[in-house]
């Protein structure tokens, strides 16, 4: 029996994979102990792994009020800054978690305690990358806008783009702590953190299939694809009433959701009201924090804090949400529409992917309106070729099984 490590960072959709893959790994004997922040702790525990806080309720909190979060460039600086302001306390619970000779390290990508430790004890240890943006390419790297191929760019033009990327965004947030910590363990400075340092060089784990992001000559070698994990919770709800004759009382609603951690949604969900009066179609909208929904709302449309996407999407019409990675792979499998509002972090390279697949339109955020998001739901829920495409895609998750995948790769690191 082997005991294993997990550190996700971030909202829902980063956690649930990472209960997944540590509820899979319990069931086949191991231990689990799962390093997050408190609001995390109940699915943790209800799981059986130990926990430990590695941020109170107050600073998560603090963090998803941030106003520039969900901006699409500050975004990214927002989470590195709250990142590195955590390091040395991270490191220290890492610390105290791990039992040498047996513990296997299973590390979030922006999990950099978890990386700098594996350097310094030389612990097996595995970097779990749930989206494909966070891979560089000299040949089909991440769309930086949605429906943007990149694929024809010359090499020396997507290097200089991530060298700029790197020396004028991304170090200056996070090198600093980091090289600080890796001094106090003796360990030499780093740079360009995103471009190769951050993927363990033993065993790097992408949670989607090869359909969705096929892998590049230039990634690196010691990954592995297992597919989408699509944890969410489902063993531990089950619809209540009312939500139940909601969704028996007429025709499939179309699910309105702008992610788990997004507080700043007010604009969404007018235009989500709005498009579905427009298409004389029922909702549901989904959302934590009530008050950024319309003050008004008729008895076609139903708000629920919490859902399991599995118990819900496959009754309804469509979805449109931010093109997270999570809600995007959970629609995929539920076989239905997707309009994409995205924000930034994953979400244009995620857009661009599903519409490849021919299942998704997109809305950018600064161009949202009641009338364009029931243009594009319009388009997708009237075209017979993209429930057809639809279909396919979620056929091919049912045929897989990226959970039994995922623990025998890192069970392979034992």
């Amino acid at each position: 029996m082997a005991h294993f490590l997990l550190t996700p960072i971030g909202s829902s959709g980063d956690v649930h994979p990472f209960i997944g893959i540590g509820r899979a790994l319990r069931s086949r004997g191991h231990d689990v102990t799962m390093i997050t922040a408190e609001p995390f702790r109940d699915v943790a525990t209800r799981a059986g792994f130990r926990f430990v806080p590695s941020a109170s309720q107050a600073q998560f909190d603090e963090m998803t009020r941030h106003p520039d979060l969900w901006h699409s460039r500050k975004g990214l600086i927002v989470v590195l800054q709250g990142i590195a302001s955590h390091l040395e306390l991270s490191y220290s619970l890492i610390e105290a978690a791990y039992e040498p000779g047996r513990t296997v390290i299973v590390a979030h990508a922006l999990a950099f305690s978890a990386r700098v430790f594996e350097e310094a004890h030389g612990a097996p240890a595995a970097t779990v990358h749930l989206a494909p943006s966070i891979f560089r390419s000299d040949f089909q790297s991440p769309a930086p806008a949605p429906g943007v191929d990149s694929s024809r760019w010359p090499a020396w033009f997507k290097r200089s783009l991530f060298w700029l990327l790197d020396r004028w965004m991304i170090d200056p947030q996070i090198a600093p702590a980091l090289n600080g910590l890796r001094a106090r363990v003796g360990l030499s400075p780093v740079s360009r953190v995103f471009n190769e340092w951050l993927h363990s060089p033993q065993r790097i784990i992408g949670l989607f299939p090869e359909w969705f992001a096929e892998i590049q000559p230039d990634w690196p070698s010691q990954l592995r694809l297992t597919g989408f994990p699509l944890y969410d919770e489902a063993d531990a709800h089950t619809l209540n009433g009312d939500l139940e004759r909601f969704l028996n009382a007429g025709t499939p609603p179309i699910l309105f959701t702008p992610g788990s951690a997004n507080r700043a949604a007010d604009a969404f969900f007018a235009a989500a009201l709005e498009a579905t009066k427009r298409l004389g179609r029922r909702a549901l909208f989904l959302t934590a924090y009530p008050d950024q929904l319309p003050a008004t709302m008729d008895g076609d449309v139903r708000h629920e804090r919490y859902v399991p996407f599995s118990q819900v999407l496959p009754r309804c019409a469509a979805i449109v949400h931010h093109a997270g990675i999570g809600t995007s792979a959970q629609a995929l499998a539920a076989g239905i529409p997707q309009v994409t509002t995205p924000l930034g972090f994953d979400q244009p390279d995620n857009t661009t992917r599903l519409w490849k697949l021919g299942v998704a339109r997109w809305v950018r955020p600064a161009s949202l309106t009641g009338e364009r998001l029931a243009q594009e739901l319009a388009m997708l829920l009237d075209d017979p070729r993209t429930s057809e495409r639809c279909q396919r895609w979620a056929g091919e998750i049912k045929r897989s099984n990226p959970l039994n995948e995922t623990c025998a790769t890192l069970e392979a690191l034992i």
